[in-house]
């Protein structure tokens, strides 16, 4: 992942205030003088076409079809590069996946969990929904970040960047969940700046680092992204879905080992079952997941337990309130694809740091030498490479986490359990 993967456009040093912003808007819209140059003309025009589009401009994207448009202006010529109406109304599910929304809305809450949250922004994901702001997916979710989250949240609308805070409930960002949002509407202008993502988990212990779901271009994804945007931080606000329940079966308080194993029958064992289908276990299931303790419930909690990096007794197949913690939060990596990872005969589980430092010999350094070069990323290695570690696998390692995106103690050079899982993925 490089970052950023997608293009961000900075606005011009423009006042933000609303009276400013009023009258940029009100500029824009206004015809061309009689006898106006061409070039201004025509840039009016897009900016016009930019403002019919009615679609939620919530990640930039517009911003670059006016900017373009008003460089064909003469100078002396008032025109605003922002679009004059940037985000469009809410709207309906279209239903089709291709020519908009129909003509009513469902605007009933929704209830669902975090599990399910976390589970819908993966099936985006893992579809490479591409980025489309005029364009709805086979759901009916329209295909820009706003519309992303009204899909993850379940909602009955397609939202926008300026609605979404009215179906969540503000709270401190040390609080945020797997499923709850991180949005940025930026009253000035919303087309410049305003986004949202989907917090999906904290990824390192000093919380300055999330996992984010989220749709921008090419396609929606899932990337290690700081607290809380890559641009625009401190503006970002924390939201709890209003519709977030626990219901039957789907308590996250542990229930206790008593309730799996051998010949135990409950809802837990399927509340178990559900989850682990979630993070990428259905192959162990033939039917799916059912209340009856099973080996399929065994080898996809091993699975998910391995794919932690843990081993031994943590990683016999039985859950524990670590492993049910990180199930229910959808924090947990997930169960690689058969003959991808380290569960089934592939490659063993990220052995330990202590493994990887300078006067240390082993086969798993030798490991992660072959893995670096196998990627590509061997450029430093002049011999090997070898069991040895050296200056040579440590930059290496290095060059492959900043190609992650990562940097300062993130890109060090020494591979964690995350380096490990995405070099052998």
């Amino acid at each position: 992942m490089t970052v950023p993967v997608f293009e961000e456009y900075e606005p011009p040093a423009d006042c933000g205030c609303p009276g400013c912003a009023r009258r940029r808007r009100t500029a824009a819209a206004l015809p061309v003088r009689h006898g106006g140059h061409p070039a201004a003309h025509g840039a009016r025009r897009a900016l016009v076409m930019v403002t019919a589009a009615g679609v939620v401009l919530s990640c930039g994207a517009g911003q670059a079809a006016a900017t373009a448009a008003a460089r064909g202006a003469r100078a002396d010529t008032a025109v605003d590069p922002q679009p004059g109406s940037p985000q469009g109304t809410v709207g309906p599910l279209s239903g089709s996946g291709a020519s908009g929304p129909p003509s009513t809305p469902d605007t009933t809450q929704r209830t669902t969990t975090r599990t399910d949250i976390i589970s819908r922004a993966q099936k985006w994901v893992t579809a490479k929904v591409p980025y489309n702001m005029a364009a709805y997916w086979s759901d009916g979710y329209r295909q820009d970040c706003s519309g992303f989250v009204s899909m993850a949240w379940n909602l009955g609308t397609n939202e926008w960047t300026g609605s979404l805070a009215a179906f969540g409930t503000k709270i401190a960002r040390a609080d945020l969940e797997p499923g709850d949002i991180l949005l940025f509407h930026n009253l000035a202008d919303p087309s410049v700046g305003s986004h949202v993502t989907v917090f999906g988990g904290w990824t390192d212990h000093t919380h300055t680092h999330y996992l984010a779901y989220e749709q921008t271009s090419p396609h929606a994804r899932k990337a290690t992204t700081p607290m809380a945007y890559w641009s625009n931080s401190s503006k970002y606000v924390a939201y709890r879905y209003k519709g977030i329940v626990s219901g039957s079966g789907s308590a996250t308080a542990f229930p206790g080992a008593a309730k799996f194993g051998p010949g135990k029958n409950n809802a837990h064992v399927t509340r178990l079952g559900q989850l682990l289908i979630a993070q990428g276990g259905k192959r162990f299931y033939t039917a799916g997941a059912g209340p009856r303790w099973s080996d399929a419930d065994k080898r996809a909690t091993q699975a998910f337990q391995l794919a932690q990096g843990w081993k031994g007794k943590e990683a016999d197949g039985l859950p524990g309130p670590g492993t049910w913690s990180l199930l229910i939060k959808g924090t947990g990596h997930r169960i690689p694809a058969a003959g991808t990872g380290s569960t089934q005969g592939g490659t063993a589980a990220y052995p330990g740091k202590s493994f990887f430092a300078s006067g240390q010999s082993n086969d798993h350094v030798r490991k992660l030498g072959a893995q670096l070069v196998k990627k590509g990323y061997g450029a430093h290695y002049l011999t090997g490479p070898g069991p040895r570690w050296t200056e040579a696998d440590r930059r290496n390692v290095e060059a492959f986490q900043r190609a992650q995106g990562w940097s300062g103690s993130a890109a060090d050079g020494y591979p964690g359990p995350e380096t490990w899982r995405r070099l052998f993925a």
